[in-house]
C-alpha cells in the first residue's frame, strides 16, 4: 500500500468540500458563517418585523392636508362622496388615499431592499422613514403643497448622494458631537410617542396643553381599543414575541372590525367618541386591487415649485432640506453600524463591509421615496430582528423584498385598519428610540443641556426642524461663552447661523419692512 503524504490526504480532504456556488460567492454566504436557510428565515423575520409599516405610513402621511388643503393623492381632505343613507359616514378621499399610500410604501420598500440586497449585499432593509416621514407630514407639507414637499424630499435624497460620493458625508456627521446626533434620535422618538397618543385621542387639546382622552377619561370603545392593543403590544415586547408590532396591529383591527359590526359605532356614536380616521367597517365594495395611483411620480411631484418663493421662503427651504438630511444622516449610520454589530460582521473599523455602496443606496431610496410620495425610505432597525435569526448577507434582503412586493397585493384591506390600531406601535417605537438617552452624557453640561432642548422641544412645538435647530443653537452658545469656540466644526457653525436667521426671520423681515 502506498503511504500518502500529509499535503495529498489534505488535498483529498479539500476535495470533497462542495466548491462555493456561483450565488455563495457573490453574497459571501460561507465566508460570513451563514447558510442559505438561515438568510431565508432571517429575511422572513425581518420582513414581519417591519410589515407594520405599510399599514403606519398611510396613517402618518394620508391623513394630512397641505396648505391648499388637499391630501398626498392630491385629492381634497374634507370633499365627501355621494354615500347611501344608511352608509357609515367616511370620507372616501381619505379612503383612497390611504390605500394608494399603502400600495406605494409595499412597492418601494421592496425594490429598495433588493437594491441593497444587491449592491450593499447587506442584511438591512428599507423603507419609509418613521421620523421623516412625520416631519414630511407635520412640518412641512402644511407650509406648502404635497408635491412641493415631496420635491424636496427629493433633492434631499440628491444632495445626500452626491455628499455620498465625494465622501463629504462623513464630514458632516463628524462635524456633529455624538450627544447631539443621539439627542436628535431620541427627540425624534419622543415626538413619534406622541403623534401616537394624539393619533389615537389618548391625549387631546384640553383647558391648558393637552389631557388625558375626554376630560381626563377613557371614553369611546375605539379609545379602549388603542389601550387594550398598547397593552398588549407592551405584554409581547417583554416577552420578546417576534412580529409583535405586526401582530398587535393585526390583533387591534380584528378587534376594531368586530367592534364596529356589533355596535356600529361609526354611524351612532358621538364625533368626540368615534374613529379617529378609518371606521374598520366590512364591505361589499373593497377594492382587492392595489391602487398604483402613486406611482405616476410626474403627477405628484414637483421639484421646482417649492423654489418659486421669497428670500424668507428659500431660507426655510433651505432649513427644511437641512432638517431632512441631518436627521437621515445619523438615522442611517446608527442603524447600520447596530445591524452590523448584532451580526458581528463589522470591520475593524467598526463599520460595515461595503459601507460607501450601502450609505449610496440609503441614499437612493430618499430620492425614490420622495418621487412615489412615501416620504424618504431608509435603513430599518428591524432588520437586527433578522440578523438574530442568522441572516449575515444581502441574500437575506432579496427574500425580504419578494415579501414586500407580494404584500402589496394585500394593501387594499389598509383601510379597515383604524388609527387606534396602529398607534400603539409608534408610542413603543418612540419607547425604543428613546432608550439611546443613555448614551449621552448628561454629566457634561456642554452637551447634555442642548440635548435636552433638542429632545424636549421637538415634542413641546410639535416640529423637528425646532428642536434640533434651538439645540444647535445652544450648543454653539455654550462653547461661545466657555472659549471653546475654536474646538467646534466651521461646519456646525454655518448650520447654526442659519438656524438663528431661521428663529429671527420675523424681527429681520420686520426691521426691512419699517426700513
Amino acid at each position: 500500500m502506498v503511504q500518502k503524504s500529509p499535503r495529498s490526504a489534505s488535498t483529498a480532504v479539500a476535495s470533497t468540500t462542495p466548491a462555493p456556488t456561483g450565488m455563495d460567492r457573490f453574497f459571501k454566504i460561507s465566508s460570513r458563517g451563514s447558510t442559505v436557510s438561515r438568510e431565508i428565515r432571517g429575511g422572513l423575520v425581518t420582513f414581519f418585523s417591519m410589515a407594520y409599516i405599510i399599514a403606519l405610513n398611510p396613517i402618518i402621511l394620508g391623513l394630512v392636508a397641505d396648505k391648499e388643503g388637499n391630501l398626498v393623492s392630491g385629492l381634497p381632505k374634507y370633499e365627501q362622496w355621494p354615500a347611501a343613507a344608511d352608509a357609515v359616514p367616511i370620507d372616501a378621499n381619505i379612503a383612497l388615499t390611504m390605500a394608494m399610500v399603502a400600495a406605494a410604501t409595499a412597492i418601494i420598500a421592496g425594490v429598495m431592499t433588493l437594491l441593497m440586497g444587491l449592491a450593499g449585499r447587506f442584511p438591512v432593509a428599507l423603507a419609509a422613514g418613521l421620523g421623516i416621514n412625520a416631519m414630511v407630514a407635520y412640518n412641512i407639507a402644511p407650509m406648502m403643497t404635497w408635491p412641493q414637499a415631496m420635491g424636496l424630499v427629493v433633492w434631499e435624497g440628491i444632495i445626500i448622494s452626491i455628499l455620498v460620493l465625494t465622501k463629504f458625508r462623513r464630514a458632516v456627521m463628524n462635524a456633529v458631537p455624538k450627544s447631539l446626533r443621539t439627542g436628535i434620535s431620541v427627540g425624534i422618538g419622543l415626538f413619534i410617542a406622541l403623534i401616537g397618543l394624539v393619533n389615537a385621542g389618548f391625549i387631546r387639546k384640553g383647558a391648558l396643553m393637552g389631557e388625558l382622552g375626554l376630560s381626563g377619561t377613557i371614553m369611546g370603545w375605539p379609545l379602549l381599543v388603542f389601550v387594550v392593543v398598547l397593552i398588549g403590544l407592551i405584554i409581547m415586547w417583554v416577552h420578546r414575541v417576534k412580529g409583535a408590532m405586526l401582530i398587535a396591529i393585526l390583533g387591534g383591527t380584528i378587534l376594531a372590525v368586530a367592534l364596529e359590526q356589533i355596535l356600529h359605532i361609526g354611524k351612532l356614536a358621538p364625533e368626540e367618541t368615534n374613529w379617529m380616521s378609518n371606521v374598520p367597517r366590512l364591505s361589499h365594495d373593497i377594492q382587492w386591487l392595489p391602487n398604483l395611483e402613486l406611482m405616476k411620480f410626474w403627477e405628484h411631484v414637483d421639484m421646482i415649485g417649492a423654489f418659486s418663493t421669497d428670500i424668507r421662503g428659500w431660507l426655510i427651504i433651505l432649513l427644511t432640506i437641512l432638517a431632512l438630511m441631518l436627521a437621515d444622516f445619523f438615522d442611517t449610520i446608527g442603524t447600520i453600524v447596530a445591524v452590523g454589530k448584532t451580526g458581528g460582521i463589522l470591520q475593524e473599523d467598526g463599520n460595515p463591509p461595503r459601507t460607501q455602496q450601502i450609505l449610496l443606496v440609503d441614499s437612493i431610496g430618499a430620492i425614490t421615496g420622495g418621487l412615489f410620495s412615501t416620504s424618504s425610505n431608509t435603513s430599518y432597525i428591524e432588520s437586527a430582528a433578522g440578523v438574530s435569526e442568522g441572516a449575515r448577507t444581502g441574500m437575506a434582503n432579496i427574500v425580504t423584498g419578494l415579501a414586500f412586493l407580494v404584500a402589496v397585493f394585500i394593501t387594499p384591506l389598509v383601510n379597515l385598519v383604524p388609527a387606534e390600531a396602529v398607534a400603539p406601535v409608534l408610542v413603543v417605537v418612540g419607547f425604543l428610540m428613546l432608550q439611546q438617552v443613555t448614551d449621552i452624557d448628561w454629566k457634561d453640561l456642554e452637551v447634555a443641556i442642548p440635548a435636552f432642548f433638542m429632545i424636549t422641544m421637538m415634542a413641546f412645538t410639535y416640529s423637528i426642524t425646532v428642536g434640533m435647530g434651538l439645540g444647535f443653537i445652544v450648543y454653539l452658545v455654550i462653547k461661545l461663552v466657555k472659549g471653546k469656540a475654536g474646538k467646534v466644526s466651521p461646519l456646525l457653525w454655518i448650520i447654526g447661523l442659519l438656524f438663528l436667521i431661521y428663529f429671527l426671520q420675523g424681527l429681520i423681515l420686520g426691521f426691512l419692512t419699517v426700513t
